[in-house]
């Protein structure tokens, strides 16, 4: 099956041309990615300019890939531009060199492939049906609620990454895999970094919704979601952990968690040499505020080794 992937992957990347525009570097598109777990879907691999086969990289992979670099071509015509962020980075020799993986999500399915999965399970049936009726009130959903992140996660590191690894000149090691996302897509970034953290050695958190159903009243979610991470947190040691928010629009919800989870940070060991969390005061729920602060988390999670 793993060859199969890799073959499709390796097909599809040689016949679909770039469709997007990148200020530096070139994004070559694995179009209709397959999988034994999700549906198939479109990842953007973003090479760095003077991209070698002689060199290494770290790889940086990030959700909501369709977000990331032109903002021409997304629907509300803003985008993260990493490609430019990137690559003024590199070139001023402050991060190392990376190539990024841009993961599209999937529509309807973004909020059960970005939901913590476990977390979920240790809802009753009452707090479940809670949840699906909010989501599907607010338009997340349009029937109940089951999360699938588990099997997105597999997705990733077992038929993703290996492929990644095995067509670009990568470092493998968790030393220089990463995994980053803002909103939902922070929340299964931080997931990802629990269940996974033998592959990733450090993940970056923008915006994380910790509310899950974009409301702080009545809300289960919050407090399981850090009870999980209370438990589940990889070695400081050998990992770092970036997070942010600020206080507009739905960022707004957000100040009270994050403290919370500050407060849990703190209690199992991390220090500011591997976590840190910004608060944004004015800045708002949107690319173009992720894209004016992305630095930051590049800088802190892929800093050149001091030699």
């Amino acid at each position: 099956m793993k060859k199969m992937v890799f073959l499709f992957a390796f097909l599809t990347l040689m016949t679909n041309a770039q469709t997007i525009k990148v200020t530096t570097g070139k994004v070559e598109r694995l179009e209709k990615f397959a999988s034994k777990f999700v549906d198939p879907r479109n990842v953007d691999v973003w090479l760095p300019e003077g991209y070698s086969k002689s060199e290494k990289y770290a790889v940086l992979y990030m959700h909501d890939g369709q977000m990331l670099f032109d903002p021409q071509s997304t629907w509300n015509k803003q985008a993260w531009q990493v490609d430019s962020i990137a690559g003024k980075l590199m070139a001023e020799n402050k991060i190392q060199k990376c190539i990024i993986v841009g993961i599209w999500n999937n529509g309807q399915k973004r909020h059960p492939e970005y939901f913590p999965e476990k977390v979920y399970h240790t809802f009753s049936v009452e707090q479940k049906k809670f949840i699906s009726d909010i989501l599907i009130k607010r338009k997340k959903k349009d029937s109940e609620f089951k999360p699938i992140s588990d099997n997105y996660l597999k997705f990733l590191v077992t038929e993703l990454k290996p492929y990644i690894d095995k067509t670009y000149p990568t470092y493998t090691d968790r030393e220089h895999t990463f995994i980053s996302g803002s909103s939902m897509g922070g929340l299964i970034s931080l997931y990802a970094i629990c269940e996974y953290p033998k592959i990733f050695g450090g993940a970056a958190c923008l915006s994380t919704h910790w509310t899950g159903i974009y409301q702080n009243n009545d809300n289960p979610i919050p407090n399981e979601l850090i009870s999980y991470f209370k438990n589940y947190l990889p070695n400081p040691k050998n990992h770092k952990i970036y997070f942010d928010y600020g206080n507009q629009t739905l960022d707004s919800l957000y100040r009270p968690w994050q403290l919370k989870v500050d407060v849990v940070m703190k209690s199992k060991g991390y220090t500011s040499k591997n976590w840190t969390t910004q608060f944004f005061s004015g800045k708002n729920h949107s690319e173009e505020a992720w894209r004016e602060r992305f630095y930051f988390p590049l800088e802190f999670l892929l800093k050149k080794d001091e030699k």
